[in-house]
């Protein structure tokens, strides 16, 4: 199949923006196409500092078409036949008319004529380059109202070897003189000029014989790997930063790795900071002795093969890097001048959120819950209590000021400068981890204290401001902090009650904040709950409000939990049934750990016949019960042993009775698989009940009996799960 090619050739665009923009011309051009009948095959993209470019087959042209439609009856005038025409662009002459069920219609009989596909591409292009979806553009020169994301320059399209022809003229808007051509450039200063081409092939060649590589993940192996040969050659290793790599590869078309030094002087600034400064400010690639500690070079990637060798461009940016560094060392030298809790009283005019109150309030609710935490998870409460107050102090340091991805780890620093207690220092440094996916979770418990509170705070807050997330957005990352409670209760083992801690967190917003005083704060929330037929577990120390505040939030912790399983191949119906498990104060579970060893034993019965049977009994009993209480209203799980009439309703009730007491005994000592075993004795009188009983008996109080013992029987399968949710 013949070969489009297109390049869009700009000024420079921000790394951070290309790989999207080269995926939606992608994704845009494909939907352009698709009511043509024309989809891309073996597609391919590019990005860089100065273009974006695909690459694609596609047939000569379209495949006539011919479609049917069937139209009002043959008598229908007025609207309807009116209609009818306007939709198929035809006459009522055009029209032909069949016999069908019910009478005779009118039908349209459309043909399409194949078209040329660079036409099509022509007209798809103009409307799809100016609705291009850059998250920031700019207009330049002219009175063109076309805008990209910095000033175009050239437009490449070519379809077999041809221009495909087209501009982006609309009206008396002359879209800057921009139209299609086969011209691109290379290099801006080692190849400058205009050359042509007409195939990918072409392009791809010509710009490499014009120092330009056009594949950005070219461009990032190269640099990974000529900056990790330069490190080797001097003994060293390169910090890992696929973040930086993927953003330096953006920034240049020819890489060219360069090494360059540090000054002594420096060298006892935390590592942190040097790297942070290095990568923020200058892009450059720490390097690291291999025994981890910093080494006195960096790494940088030039865009041009110098005459010198590079000398000059690595004295260039030694002496802006020693500029940076200074500046990083007159906020270290200050920022220690003063003790870490003596930053505290700036917090107290710091808004965390304009329903939530000040970061000062925020550390007095870190404080209190990190505290209540610590004896829950092996901590020491009045350091946990220590490290929750200091934990945000450094947001008043000009260090993080300077750099706000270095807080919590400068928390550490000026805590240890201070004399603080190293569990407190270290929970201060690691109290917002995991940052994501691949970060470590705090292992010591006055760290995991205080990283716990900070997350269960912010959820709980949020949510009780009704700032919940959405499908389109998650503005304040709370998907990211249950995440990290998940993982931190996971990875550790951790056996918390969370609807208490949760409750907990809810009460840290006092009254005198003007927040719980609000009947509105948090009932949103809550009403959900309520409203979904919610019951506080009997003899609950809770309001029922905020008990059903945490079943709420609990809710979105188990979504997220289940998002993490799905994606690690567990079935997330078997962790929802599991969690569903009504145990005899009629709570749902909130122990994630023993929540985890539940819906493992659950899916090891259900893959046996007994509970794959019992499964389906279950299934049976509740879709019973489900039409009859939507006939007669809510039924009992009482059963009158007089009434039953049937050795198998009476079989089953004693079944019931013997294995009650075994199943509460396994499921108090956390023995679940034991207690699925118990369950599967229920497969044989079960299969006999629904085989030899007639529950809608015409007897009203033999039939209220048996549906009572299918409540009872429902009922003591919820206590380990709550079997309805389980698919398939």
């Amino acid at each position: 199949m013949p070969e489009l090619l297109l390049e869009l050739f700009s000024e420079e665009i921000p790394a951070r923006m290309q790989a999207r923009a080269a995926e939606d011309l992608a994704r845009l051009l494909t939907e352009a196409l698709k009511p043509a009948g024309l989809v891309p095959q073996n597609l391919r993209t590019f990005h860089g500092p100065r273009r974006i470019a695909l690459a694609a087959e596609l047939p000569e042209a379209t495949t006539p078409v011919a479609e049917e439609r069937r139209g009002p009856r043959a008598d229908a005038t007025g609207p309807a036949l009116e209609g009818f025409l306007r939709s198929t662009g035809l006459t009522r002459e055009q029209l032909e008319e069949r016999e069908g069920k019910g009478g005779t219609y009118l039908y349209a009989v459309i043909r399409r004529n194949g078209r040329a596909t660079g036409d099509v591409v022509a007209e798809a292009m103009p409307p799809l380059l100016r609705r291009f979806p850059w998250p920031k553009s700019m207009r330049w020169g002219g009175t063109s109202t076309f805008t990209w994301v910095r000033p175009l320059k050239r437009i490449l399209c070519t379809f077999g070897g041809r221009v495909v022809a087209f501009d982006l003229r609309q009206g008396e808007d002359d879209g800057h003189g921009l139209a299609a051509s086969d011209l691109t450039e290379g290099h801006r200063l080692m190849a400058p000029g205009v050359f042509a081409v007409h195939s990918l092939a072409e392009w791809e060649s010509g710009l490499r014989a014009r120092k330009v590589i056009p594949g950005a993940p070219e461009r990032e192996a190269m640099i990974e790997r000529e900056v990790a040969r330069l490190a080797a050659a001097e003994g060293l290793e390169v910090v890992q930063d696929r973040g930086l790599l993927a953003e330096v590869a953006g920034l240049v078309e020819w890489p060219v790795p360069l090494l360059g030094g540090i000054d002594d002087a420096f060298m006892d600034l935390p590592p942190e900071v040097m790297r942070t400064t290095m990568r923020v400010n200058q892009r450059y690639f720490a390097l690291r002795h291999p025994d981890g500690r910093a080494a006195n070079r960096f790494a940088l990637v030039a865009n041009i093969e110098a005459v010198d060798g590079g000398r000059a461009i690595v004295a260039g940016n030694e002496r802006v890097l020693r500029a940076r560094l200074s500046d990083a060392r007159f906020f270290w030298d200050g920022d220690r001048q003063q003790r870490l809790e003596s930053r505290l009283p700036k917090l107290a005019h710091v808004v965390f959120h304009a329903k939530l109150g000040t970061q000062g309030q925020r550390v007095e609710r870190l404080e209190r819950l990190a505290r209540f935490l610590a004896p829950l998870v092996g901590a020491d409460p009045e350091k946990a209590a220590r490290a929750g107050r200091l934990a945000k102090a450094d947001l008043a340091s000009g260090m993080v000021g300077e750099f706000p991805e270095l807080q919590g780890l400068m928390g550490r620093y000026y805590a240890l400068h201070d004399g603080e207690a190293p569990e407190v220092a270290e929970a201060i440094g690691a109290h917002y981890r995991p940052l994501g996916p691949g970060d470590e979770v705090p292992r010591e418990p006055t760290a995991i204290a205080v990283a716990l509170a900070d997350k269960i705070d912010q959820l709980v807050g949020f949510f009780a401001a009704d700032e919940r997330p959405t499908g389109s957005g998650d503005p304040y990352a709370l998907r990211r902090a249950a995440l990290g409670v998940i993982r931190i209760i996971r990875e550790n083992g951790l056996r918390l009650p969370l609807a208490d801690v949760i409750a907990e967190a809810f009460f840290g917003y006092p009254a005198a904040q003007g927040l719980t005083a609000d009947p509105e704060f948090g009932m949103a929330v809550a009403a959900e709950k309520m409203n979904a037929g919610f019951q506080p577990p009997a003899g609950s120390a809770q309001p029922p409000m905020v008990a059903a505040f945490a079943a709420g939030l609990l809710d979105f912790l188990a979504e997220r939990l289940r998002v993490q399983l799905r994606a690690e191949g567990a079935r997330h119906d078997i962790l929802a049934a599991a969690f569903g498990a009504r145990g005899e104060a009629g709570g749902g579970e909130d122990d994630l750990v023993r929540l985890l060893a539940r819906a493992d034993a659950l899916r090891d019965f259900l893959s046996t016949p007994e509970g794959a049977d019992l499964l389906a009994a279950y299934r049976r009993a509740a879709n019973i019960l489900r039409i009859e209480e939507k006939k007669s209203g809510e039924i009992p799980a009482t059963v009158d042993p007089s009434l039953l009439a049937l050795a198998e309703e009476v079989t089953l009730w004693e079944v019931l009775n013997d294995i009650d007491v075994a199943v509460r005994e396994a499921l108090d000592a956390e023995r679940f698989s034991t207690a699925m075993t118990v369950f599967a004795t229920l497969r044989g009188p079960v299969d006999a009940f629904f085989e030899k009983v007639v529950v809608n008996d015409a007897d009203p109080a033999l039939r209220y009996n048996r549906l009572g013992l299918l409540k009872t029987l429902r009922g003591a399968m919820d206590r380990v799960a709550e079997f309805q949710r389980v698919e398939g």
